[in-house]
């Protein structure tokens, strides 16, 4: 009886050995597969969009965002590689992406490489037939933030309208959302389309910008519900929960990942009294007014690279510090709600221009109101369960 026991105990030891040892080689692998998993954007994807550039004239809407793994340029890339291109259409920021928030950006030459720059900022939004002139097919390639009011999307809707009028095909390069997991918010309605919001979507639509250009297209939501020649030239190794930390700043108030994630929560004060944080180095990680209530933090607004003339120039603000607040995976409210409840003339928070970043009038008449932040959240789950629904047949990744 012992020798059997003694012989169980040894068969027991070698199952745990093997099953450790089994644990550890799966273990291994996929840390090496980790290690091996490195995303590629649709510009790094080059072989399945070269072809189809070959011999044609190429009209490209870019900015410092369209750059390769290696950081070269989508544009000198495509010189280098004997490409043809005609005209550069830059959105808001500017094709090198130094202009303010809102700034009119002028027509030109790139200093770089002599080709002339056409700006879709301002009055000039949609290309204009004699703009597109000679040109064959169209590249998009500029990186999102996945925020409704955040204008690449809208530049975007007014290229492949132009597109589809002049029955010029349009490529555009994915990159992923650092946002892309997140489907959040108020849905737009339609009577507050504008600029800053063109389509009936939650404030944070979790969506690439390739995606994204297929449910405009699918959606019929050009003019005359017409349709472009789309090709979407997909990232490889990517889904939407993976983090992303974006290799160059998408515009000159987005400095870094804690700004992009906090930006469509604290974007809601450009439609109130309250400072950002522009004209300082923590735009979008702060937020101050020199009318809320005096707290331990305070900072003052001072013209730097991002705002010629920030809100509050030269004037301190108090408010609150995020720089290290957790990472959002939801539409934050309650430090809109906690700026209105302490600023000292409620009648002066709000402006017009935040109905147009909410998409609607109901939030501030909640917040107004009292409302609580889990019945305001709780008002929007129909249309969101919708727009879910919806999305899903657009969905790369």
């Amino acid at each position: 009886m012992y020798n059997s026991f003694k012989n169980s105990i040894y068969i027991l030891i070698l199952i745990i050995n093997i099953n450790c040892y089994s644990f550890q080689a799966v273990e291994k692998n996929n840390t090496k597969e980790n290690e091996n998993t490195t995303i590629k954007t649709g510009a790094d994807n080059y072989e399945k969009y070269l072809p189809l550039l070959k011999d044609k004239k190429v009209g490209i809407i870019t900015n410092q965002t369209g750059i390769l793994s290696d950081k070269t340029h989508l544009v000198d890339f495509l010189l280098a590689k004997k490409i043809t291109i005609q005209t550069i259409f830059a959105p808001e920021h500017g094709f090198r992406g130094t202009a303010d928030a809102g700034e009119h950006v002028v027509d030109g030459k790139d200093a770089q490489t002599g080709l002339s720059i056409i700006s879709l900022y301002g009055d000039n939004k949609k290309p204009k037939p004699e703009q597109l002139a000679g040109i064959d097919i169209m590249i998009f390639d500029l990186q999102d933030v996945g925020a409704r009011f955040y204008t690449y999307i809208s530049s975007l809707h007014y290229v492949m309208e132009a597109c589809a009028e002049n029955k010029i095909p349009l490529i555009v390069l994915d990159r992923p959302n650092p946002n892309g997991a997140i489907v959040d918010g108020p849905l737009l309605e339609k009577e507050f389309t504008s600029f800053v919001g063109m389509h009936p979507i939650p404030l944070l639509h979790g969506m690439t910008i390739g995606e994204y250009a297929q449910m405009i297209n699918g959606e019929k939501w050009l003019k005359n519900a017409a349709q472009c020649k789309l090709t979407v030239i997909p990232c490889s190794s990517y889904n939407r929960k993976m983090d992303y930390s974006l290799p160059v700043k998408p515009s000159p108030n987005l400095p870094n990942d804690q700004s992009i994630n906090l930006y469509a929560s604290l974007c809601f004060f450009e439609g109130t009294n309250v400072s950002v944080g522009r004209g300082t180095e923590k735009q979008f990680q702060i937020y101050g007014s020199p009318f809320l209530t005096k707290s331990n933090f305070s900072f003052t607004p001072k013209p730097n690279f991002g705002a010629k003339d920030p809100l509050y120039n030269g004037k301190k603000c108090f408010g609150e510090d995020l720089t290290s607040y957790p990472k959002l995976n939801q539409l934050e409210l309650k430090w809109l709600i906690k700026a209105y409840q302490n600023t000292t003339d409620k009648t002066k928070f709000f402006n017009p221009f935040f109905t147009k970043l909410a998409g609607t009038k109901k939030l501030q008449q909640q917040i107004e109101s009292g409302t609580p932040e889990n019945k305001i959240r709780k008002s929007w789950q129909k249309d969101l369960t919708s727009f879910k629904k919806m999305r899903v047949k657009y969905l790369i990744y």
